[in-house]
């Protein structure tokens, strides 16, 4: 079967990406970096969610490469706990790619020291789908789905919960007055990914955010503990 002329195109452009991704990766392991990428609807609570991990680990030198469409906004929020943001506008386009990252990385670069750096997280453009097709060198995806969203998610748009490494179910403080079913919620979620790591919580009332702090801290050793192993893997024989 022969491939129609626009999916040729969406695999050359996916393959393209796929070899930024991999050139972005190099760089956050030559520095030491783990780098997450953070996905979900509009509204779903990325920015505040952010707020909070900036706020709850002082401990980690963290950087964020901050994505929307047309305004600094959630990036100015970002800027007042004093971390280096960069903002990337991506115009039309939904998502973030690897080459807008990669500029991102280049402005990092030049502004500050990124091997003093623990951990960049890259806050993607509110959609459900595109960022999930679109690695951009990070080494783990972490989605957001708010209860206010509906339970049905996760079947509806499967590519963004199928790719996450981990999922918070955020707004949970809302749970009380709508009727929602956080079990279905995990439930659907396990239907397309039974591996991934869940944790509920709100950004507003702070519940669950211990865990989601433990799982970043555990991810950051995770990585550099395999950067160290690699290393010591390729040293030449004394």
């Amino acid at each position: 079967m022969h491939q129609t002329f626009d999916a040729a195109i969406e695999m050359n452009l996916l393959h393209a990406n796929q070899r930024g991704a991999e050139h972005n990766r190099t760089h956050f392991d030559r520095w030491g970096i783990t780098c997450i990428n953070l996905m979900s609807s509009p509204g779903a609570g990325k920015t505040q969610l952010l707020e909070r991990t900036l706020e709850g680990l002082r401990d980690l030198k963290i950087a964020v490469i901050e994505g929307d469409m047309t305004t600094e906004l959630d990036a100015d929020r970002l800027r007042q706990y004093g971390v280096p943001v960069i903002a990337i506008n991506t115009g039309r386009s939904c998502h973030l790619d690897s080459k807008m990252v990669a500029g991102g990385i280049h402005q990092l670069e030049q502004g500050h020291t990124p091997t003093e750096l623990d951990l960049v997280v890259v806050e993607n453009v509110g959609n459900l789908v595109c960022p999930a097709e679109f690695e951009v060198g990070e080494h783990a995806k972490v989605a957001l789905l708010s209860i206010t969203e509906g339970e049905d998610k996760p079947l509806k748009y499967p590519v963004m919960f199928r790719e996450a490494d981990c999922l918070l179910i955020t707004k949970t403080d809302l749970a009380p007055h709508l009727e929602v079913d956080l079990d279905r919620i995990e439930a659907n979620v396990r239907q397309i990914n039974p591996n991934v790591v869940i944790f509920r919580v709100s950004a507003k009332s702070g519940d669950g955010l211990a865990d989601w702090f433990d799982w970043i801290h555990k991810t950051v050793t995770n990585q550099a503990n395999r950067l160290t192993a690699h290393s010591m893997a390729t040293q030449s024989p004394v």
